[in-house]
């Protein structure tokens, strides 16, 4: 519960830099944001989503260790070892997103119309007068490290568990394992698919497409996640 504190929270804070803005701008016929609350929206999203992708991975390990090692659990995952945990996933999402967009803002931008339903990172690029290859590198590096890399964790420690339910040998066991495991692989797919087909596509994909992918994991994802785990509970 301690990790999903943590989730709950980003999830809200996640939601709180955007959802309000972009239901203002459905509403309104006057669709603006001032240059430092767009630049506090890129920040706080990326900063969020950067956070989540590093927890999600860190609740894998928290059940790979609960499934495989279930009675050195307590002394493994200790509360000074969780809240270490949770404030490495805080610390590299937030400085990642400091970088991204400190970057991204010194950009010189050709143009004051964003199109997309927030300010998001990738669409204020789209702005930008002239291409950046330290810009691409960036955004390429972070992305790697924020999404392939906990995904390829989330995957190593899946294999250990699956692994070791197959070798209960009462069907209620089996069944109780894949039942913990369960809600957050179904938060895992839901999220890192939308975000990866978001960030790690081809350049050529269409801005109709980035919006619906950037609704899916910046607002169905948030909005899923507490009716997923309290099914679970």
């Amino acid at each position: 519960y301690f990790f999903l504190g943590n989730l709950s929270f980003m999830d809200i804070c996640y939601t709180s830099a955007s959802i309000p803005t972009l239901l203002v701008n459905l509403l309104s016929s006057q669709k603006t944001i001032i240059f430092s609350g767009c630049a506090t929206q890129m920040y706080l999203s990326l900063a969020m989503g950067s956070t989540e992708c590093v927890l999600l991975a860190v609740m894998a390990y928290d059940r790979y260790v609960a499934i495989c090692k279930p009675l050195r659990c307590p002394i493994i995952m200790s509360r000074q070892v969780c809240v270490q945990m949770a404030a490495i996933s805080w610390v590299t999402g937030c400085l990642t997103a400091l970088l991204e967009t400190g970057f991204a803002l010194q950009m010189p931008l050709c143009g004051n119309l964003i199109d997309h339903f927030t300010c998001e990172i990738l669409a204020v690029l789209k702005l930008a007068c002239t291409s950046s290859l330290r810009m691409d590198m960036i955004m390429l590096v972070v992305s790697v490290l924020l999404l392939p890399v906990p995904m390829l964790l989330i995957c190593i420690s899946y294999v250990f568990i699956l692994s070791t339910i197959l070798r209960i040998s009462s069907a209620e066991g089996r069944s109780k394992a894949f039942s913990t495991c369960g809600a957050h692989l179904t938060v895992v797919i839901l999220y890192y698919g939308a975000a990866l087909s978001m960030y790690l596509k081809a350049p050529s994909s269409s801005q109709e497409t980035d919006k619906v992918i950037s609704l899916l994991y910046g607002v169905l994802t948030p909005m899923l996640n507490p009716v997923i785990y309290s099914l679970r509970n």
